[in-house]
């Protein structure tokens, strides 16, 4: 196979400073070369012109299977969101709907610069839908079970799940399994599935510390989840002292688990994720809309916890586009804390890039510009009158580049976005989806 070698203005590899007039050298599915465009092996050029060309980026949570339950949860307390999301799932979102729902949002993702997902999945379909599209990624599956009689069966479900669906898996695309949160999953529910992933080597995903009513249910066995739970006749009382240190006294941190929002993470919190090596996906668009707060994500990076940047779903977030949760994320935490100086551009990129990777697992593999490397690679055009002389090209994509297409998108050498636009035909997904959302309309 012919050596290609794509040539940008500039060149941001994350595992070094960025490259004026750069270039990266691809050969079948790795990166091979990277560097000044002056120096680049003979191969066959293809010129971005201006343009910056990084890593793609790496969406460590997102829940593909709700797109098309974009626009319909607005304006609700937490628990309500919850109830009405579960229940008009069940009634409407068909596998075919899931899938095409899925297949759609990946392409969004797509035209957004991303090439890897951690997606949190409660039918599996997702997977299929993330190998359909070429992309990469780790489907996490789902389980609920907040009675403790439930856990046995619950956690023989999800195996034979697990099985199934890793039938499916790919090198590019692999299973996991998700306990989905406190509220909704008894200890020993937590405690059978942390002993599955390790037993079977899968990553582990769990929405957890998100918002003040899961607080209350663990720390004082008390709240809207508190009630729901005794009314169904769970017996409820204390757990922990925080629900990260509920994780980790059922050994749920120990998996390295992909903790999902940490909200309501203490100083003590992270001291005890930071020592288990577990990560966290920072997800500050949807923590703001739900009214859940700042995630203290500063305190997270000081710490040298792996995070990542995530979408979480568009029933909550209502786009995808990590360039703009990045932008949000920076002006959050400056707010925040009162500080001009941090968190930098450069570091919402890295966690967008390489943290969401080593978060996922997959830092050998992608996250950087490197020799050896997979070849995902995603170019944004410099717009000359939005983003004018651009003096630092990171800065350039975190505040001026939300909402902006990507120019190209390749995954594993294989372009799946050229000139801003899918190589492939999605209205046949796009027509699923709005089937999926008629459905859901005729529910109210």
């Amino acid at each position: 196979m012919t050596l290609r070698v794509y040539r940008a203005r500039w060149v941001l590899p994350i595992s070094g400073p960025a490259i004026a007039d750069g270039a990266v050298a691809v050969d079948g599915t790795m990166v091979t070369w990277v560097g000044r465009a002056a120096d680049a092996p003979p191969g066959a050029p293809i010129d971005l012109g201006a343009a910056i060309l990084m890593p793609g980026l790496v969406n460590v949570h997102s829940h593909l299977e709700l797109t098309a339950m974009r626009g319909y949860l607005e304006d609700l307390d937490f628990r309500p969101w919850i109830l009405r999301l579960t229940k008009s799932r069940e009634q409407v979102m068909t596998p075919e709907r899931r899938r095409a729902a899925a297949r759609a949002g990946i392409a969004e993702g797509l035209l957004a610069g991303i090439t890897t997902f951690g997606d949190v999945s409660d039918s599996g379909e997702s997977l299929t839908a993330m190998r359909e599209m070429g992309v990469r990624g780790v489907m996490f599956r789902e389980v609920f079970g907040p009675h403790p009689a439930q856990a046995g069966e619950a956690v023989a479900q999800l195996r034979a799940e697990v099985e199934r669906w890793g039938a499916d898996a790919t090198p590019r695309v692999a299973v996991g399994v998700s306990p989905h949160a406190p509220y909704t999953v008894s200890d020993p529910l937590f405690v059978a599935t942390a002993d599955l992933a390790r037993e079977l080597d899968l990553p582990l995903a769990v929405h957890v510390a998100e918002g003040e009513a899961e607080q209350a249910l663990v720390v004082e066995g008390r709240g809207v989840f508190a009630d729901a739970w005794r009314a169904r006749g769970i017996d409820v009382i204390p757990r922990a002292t925080s629900p990260i240190a509920l994780l980790q006294s059922l050994g749920v941190l120990d998996t390295r688990a992909l903790l999902v929002h940490a909200v309501r993470a203490s100083r003590s919190d992270l001291d005890l994720v930071r020592a288990s090596g577990a990560a966290i996906a920072h997800c500050p668009a949807s923590n703001a809309k739900l009214g859940h707060g700042t995630a203290p994500l500063l305190a997270m990076i000081e710490a040298g916890i792996p995070v990542g940047l995530g979408s979480d779903s568009v029933a909550s977030s209502n786009r995808m586009d990590l360039l703009d949760d990045a932008r949000l994320a920076v002006f959050q935490q400056r707010v925040l804390t009162g500080r001009a100086d941090a968190p930098t551009a450069s570091a919402l990129l890295r966690m967008a890039t390489l943290g969401g990777a080593e978060a996922l697992g997959l830092s050998a593999a992608v996250g950087t510009l490197e020799p050896g490397k997979a070849a995902d690679l995603v170019a944004f055009p410099i717009d000359p009158l939005r983003d004018g002389p651009g003096f630092r090209p990171e800065d350039t994509l975190v505040f001026g580049a939300a909402g902006r297409r990507a120019q190209l998108v390749v995954v594993d050498g294989v372009e799946l976005v050229r000139g801003g636009a899918l190589l492939r035909d999605i209205r046949p997904d796009l027509a699923g989806v709005a089937e999926a959302a008629e459905a859901l309309e005729r529910l109210n």
